[in-house]
């Protein structure tokens, strides 16, 4: 079973603050734009759409903004590398790293990662949270490969297969904390299992196949799904 793990909000809580400041910093640099104060919905979303949707409340043309934005990715990866505290393993979401032990221990299930985070920020986050070994190179999804989410899990999945064929839709699981994570996974046909530890109670995210309240349930949800078929 593939299992694709969101980070904020999932494996990590309450880690965003620096992450924010870098997209900040990276459109301050790249287009000489103030932020505007009006509010961009974050949660679940790539960086490259919560990017484009403050440059487009900043009145950055849709044009710039294709234009500029390898570099923006960039300045966000080196912006971030400045700004990661050090240490958080106090970030970690309670119970995340026995669940992770106890699943990379088990032969039948494939650690990767499916985040909107660009993959750099996403693997420093892991290394200073201290659990990049259980997530391996050259797997996952991230944001830097699509800015749509919903594209994330075919990218993750044909990284996993073998043979020139992707990993198969029924033998794989999202697991992450927003309505978008379940959208991104319906859109894939693959299941999804949401946790109730980010910005959203377990009543917003009834469109999982199970949902959890803490790192703790994620393996017997998992083992629920086993064999299950996929909800339409």
């Amino acid at each position: 079973m593939l299992l694709l793990f969101d980070i904020d909000g999932t494996l990590l809580l309450k880690a965003s603050r620096e992450h924010a400041e870098a997209v900040h910093a990276a459109l301050r640099r790249v287009h000489r734009i103030e932020i505007p104060t009006a509010r961009v919905e974050a949660a679940g979303r790539t960086d490259g759409a919560i990017a484009k949707s403050i440059l487009t409340l900043a009145g950055v043309s849709a044009e710039r903004i294709d234009a500029r934005a390898d570099d923006v990715r960039a300045a966000t990866c080196e912006e971030f590398a400045r700004r990661c505290p050090a240490d958080l393993r106090d970030h970690l979401n309670p119970g995340i790293v026995e669940v992770l032990e106890g699943l990379h221990a088990d032969a039948g299930k494939h650690l990767s990662l499916l985040t909107g985070n660009m993959e750099p920020v996403a693997r420093l986050k892991l290394q200073r949270a201290g659990i990049a070994h259980f997530f391996g190179p050259g797997q996952g999804a991230f944001g830097s490969d699509d800015d749509d989410r919903a594209a994330l899990p075919a990218i993750a999945r044909a990284r996993a297969g073998a043979d020139g064929r992707p990993w198969p839709r029924e033998d794989a699981v999202v697991i992450g904390d927003t309505p978008r994570d379940i959208a991104c996974a319906r859109a894939d046909g693959v299941r999804v299992v949401a946790i109730a530890t980010g910005p959203f109670a377990a009543q917003d995210l009834g469109g999982a196949d199970a949902v959890v309240h803490r790192a703790h349930d994620l393996p017997g949800a998992l083992e629920g799904l086993a064999g299950a078929t996929i909800d339409p």
